[in-house]
């Protein structure tokens, strides 16, 4: 008798995992947009649709100076199955944030999506303090799809080409460029000059102590498949894809299993990735599997769970750490502080 397939219950700790990906041009465009902030009416933050709660960057809070803000979660077709789970996912998101704070959940080559965002745009230009029309920011972790939104966003606004270059990979922008226009002036003495949208780099968090957090992240994209190992990415993807119950996405490379191993090497006879020796090319095949994934090829779900209490977890006021030297001596600090507790009690009566 066929025994059911049982999913891993977690997934086991990776101790070599990178707590950082926290690198150059993220600092120097922090200090970009603090410089820039005081002439922006309104900041557009990209939210990744499959990490709503984990992509987001606490930095943000401390350099947008309480500016006006619309909330866009994207990448929604590779992220939504159509789900009541996903309806109410995004209920709650939405609420989390009304009446403050516009939200839109969005596939930002979706025209539908895309136009509804340039509608509001459209409809805060009245709001601009500079006569030359609204100036919008957009701002968000690396490899959301924020340069993709804003060459969406002039397509369809002034039928002009692409602004920003885009790619699989985060980095992609490294640095500030000009504005650029999205919406033509309509005359009109409320709307003197139209809308205009700055793009900027993608900005990862200084730390990340949580390694599932950083796993999630580095599965979606937002971590250079160079910083971890696709093995151990592509692990963490095979655990999340059986946790959903999504393991028909991979049925045509082997039966359901926990063990990568056995996934990759069905990858690969598939694809013909083998060596000379016939030996599997298990990282190639990881890194294909990943990138199927992220296309939505593997499954479309959340990798967060969403509730009321997660959401405010998640937004809970914490000391923020802003770099990863100052949280090794935090992490010090707490583990000295323990070290005495449990003296201190050692020695009570």
């Amino acid at each position: 008798m066929a025994t059911s397939f049982v999913p891993r219950a977690i997934f086991p700790t990776l101790q070599n995992l990178p707590k950082s990906y926290f690198i150059g041009h993220h600092k120097t465009a922090i200090q970009s947009i603090r410089k820039t902030i005081s002439t922006i009416d309104l900041v557009i933050e990209c939210r990744d649709y499959r990490v709503p709660l984990t992509s987001i960057n606490p930095l943000f809070e401390q350099c947008l100076e309480g500016r006006p803000r619309v909330l866009v979660y994207t990448k929604r077709d590779v992220g939504n199955s159509a789900s009541i789970e996903d309806a109410n996912r995004e209920k709650l998101l939405r609420n989390a944030y009304s009446p403050s704070t516009t939200v839109f959940f969005s596939d930002c080559t979706n025209k539908f999506h895309v136009s509804g965002i340039l509608k509001y745009l459209k409809s805060q230009i009245p709001t601009a303090s500079s006569l030359t029309g609204l100036q919008v920011l957009i701002v968000g972790m690396p490899n959301v799809g924020k340069s993709t939104l804003l060459n969406s966003l002039r397509h369809i606004g002034v039928n002009r080409k692409k602004a920003a270059r885009t790619g699989d990979q985060p980095g992609v922008t490294r640095s500030m460029p000009s504005y650029v226009r999205i919406a033509q002036a309509t005359g009109n003495w409320r709307d003197p000059g139209g809308v205009y949208v700055k793009d900027s780099p993608g900005v990862f968090v200084p730390y990340i102590p949580d390694p599932d957090a950083m796993l999630k992240l580095a599965l979606c994209g937002c971590v250079k498949d160079t910083v971890i190992h696709p093995v151990q990415v592509a692990d963490y993807l095979l655990y999340q894809i059986n946790k959903h119950g999504k393991h028909n996405a991979y049925k045509r490379f082997c039966g359901p299993t926990n063990d990568i191993m056995e996934l990759l090497l069905g990858v690969s006879k598939n694809l013909g990735m083998l060596k000379k020796q016939g030996e599997p090319m298990f990282e190639g095949a990881a890194v294909r599997w990943l990138q199927w994934f992220r296309h939505g090829r593997m499954g479309r779900f959340c990798l967060d769970e969403v509730s009321e209490e997660s959401i405010r977890e998640a937004h809970a006021a914490k000391p923020f750490i802003t770099s990863y030297s100052a949280a090794k001596k935090q992490s010090k600090a707490i583990r000295i502080k323990g070290q005495r507790n449990i003296t201190t009690e050692e020695q009570l009566p």
